[in-house]
């Protein structure tokens, strides 16, 4: 165990002083159940503490980097930073998904690719990074990755997050009928599929895209049909993230 950890250590570029701390972090639920007689404490405490210190550091980093900004969109761009999406690609960009201990059932379906145990997994992270080394330490862990993902961003830029919802803003603003989406086919095993997806306005094909589920892939559909609509003026970030110049 010891040199397992020690690999996630060298994942994530922190060495923990306290190893238990780490070990809880990246316990799920599902393991500790299945593993009551060595009695390992999963990691949802430590995500509820994550989830604070997650949202302190954003908020302090969004505070620094848009000093124009009014409250209304500072916590837009807090709420983005914070989202399941953005949080489980942080864990995926540390490689937690390697890292994670799942229960036998939730390993064959396919838990190491869910959005909410990657993000949950990230808090949890946090959370035993703060009890271990202190807010700085944490603050020091996270601020890199939102450098990364919201360096392209500037005051003068609207920030949206779910590419569906936007495209049927669009096409309420020009008067037209929404958008509607079509399952084209899906391959793969129960716990794995890929889904197959086509946006129409109307009878007009806008775009098409492959996901892990129906809902990732009208994202991505819905995300191609704004980009042939949009160009330039769109801008991706992450995930279901994007911003539009004002």
């Amino acid at each position: 165990m010891k040199t397992s950890l020690s690999r996630t250590e060298k994942a994530i570029g922190v060495e923990f002083v306290n190893k238990d701390l780490l070990r809880q972090a990246l316990t799920h639920s599902s393991y500790s159940y299945e593993h009551l007689e060595q009695g390992p404490s999963d990691n949802e405490v430590l995500e509820f503490l994550g989830d604070s210190v997650v949202g302190l550091v954003t908020a302090d980093f969004f505070c620094a980097k848009f000093k124009g900004l009014r409250e209304g969109d500072l916590s837009k761009y807090k709420a983005a930073a914070a989202s399941t999406e953005a949080l489980s690609e942080y864990a995926r960009e540390k490689k937690l998904h390697h890292h994670i201990f799942l229960g036998k059932g939730e390993e064959n379906s396919g838990g190491r690719k869910k959005k909410t145990i990657l993000a949950g997994s990230f808090e949890a992270l946090v959370g035993a990074l703060f009890l271990d080394k202190g807010f700085d330490a944490a603050k020091a862990f996270l601020r890199p990755l939102l450098e990364k993902s919201f360096r392209k961003t500037n005051a003068r830029e609207l920030l949206i997050n779910n590419y569906k919802s936007a495209l049927q803003e669009y096409f309420q603003k020009e008067s037209l009928p929404a958008p509607s989406y079509r399952t084209v086919t899906s391959v793969g095993p129960d716990h794995s599929k890929t889904f197959f997806v086509e946006v129409y306005q109307s009878h007009h094909l806008l775009g098409k895209a492959h996901g892990y589920s129906k809902k990732n892939a009208e994202q991505k559909a819905a995300q191609k049909a704004l980009k042939s609509l949009l160009g330039l003026k769109m801008k991706g970030l992450m995930a279901e993230i994007f911003v539009l110049k004002k």
